[in-house]
């Protein structure tokens, strides 16, 4: 694996170029560096290369890994990108500054209880199941307006949709049907793209790319 700078600098790269072709500011792309598997030892380069937004995907990683982290470096924003279990909803609006994946009534009340408990919100993309693949999580996309219905009441500050699309399959019509639903219920942000498609996503309007592999080499 190249220098975590050097790939972090050429991500940075290619995302200008993909703004650059889609008429965007390059602000209005947020790098989403996905550290799951990845020890801090490997996260340490890319934060003093200036990297500040990290992934995760499970909440109990995270405990073990970012605690310490956050003292070093306590400008840094950590978001859930993986599925969240209700009952890890109190750690997980402990630990993050975004979660990725809310998909469920069940977990707007979970989320909602523990934003009370804590006293504090977190900002929440709502999943969505844009390739009918119910193993991946995500909420159906007939199901969505309901869910954004109860997300509101609930108080749960939702600022956008996030999707995962089928392996294998060409991405682009996935990301423009995960567009044009952010569109359509009046949300800015959508977070879509990892290290194999995110100049594609920018170009159909990703605000989140979240990017692993092409940072950090394949999973530790």
């Amino acid at each position: 694996m190249e220098n975590p700078a050097s790939a972090l600098q050429f991500v940075h790269d290619r995302i200008a170029h993909a703004c650059k072709i889609a008429r965007r500011p390059v602000d209005d792309v947020t790098l989403v560096a996905v550290s799951k598997t990845h020890p801090a030892e490997a996260i340490v380069p890319l934060l003093d290369a200036g990297q500040r937004v990290f992934g995760e995907n499970r909440v109990q990683e995270a405990q073990a890994k970012w605690p310490a982290l956050r003292e070093q470096y306590p400008d840094l924003a950590l978001h859930l990108v993986g599925q969240l279990q209700s009952n890890k909803a109190d750690d997980a609006v402990a630990l993050f500054d975004c979660i990725h994946s809310l998909d469920r009534p069940s977990l707007v009340k979970a989320l909602a209880k523990a934003f009370d408990k804590a006293g504090k919100q977190v900002p929440c993309f709502v999943q969505v199941d844009v390739g009918e693949e119910p193993q991946k999580g995500g909420c159906p996309v007939a199901e969505l307006s309901a869910l954004l219905s109860q997300a509101s009441a609930a108080g749960i500050p939702v600022i956008g949709l996030m999707c995962v699309p089928p392996h294998d399959i060409e991405p682009a019509p996935f990301f423009a049907f995960l567009d044009k639903l952010a569109a359509d219920n009046g949300l800015d942000g959508r977070s879509m793209g990892m290290s194999g498609d995110y100049e594609t996503a920018i170009m159909l309007g990703a605000t989140h790319v979240r990017v692993g592999t092409a940072l950090f080499g394949d999973r530790g």
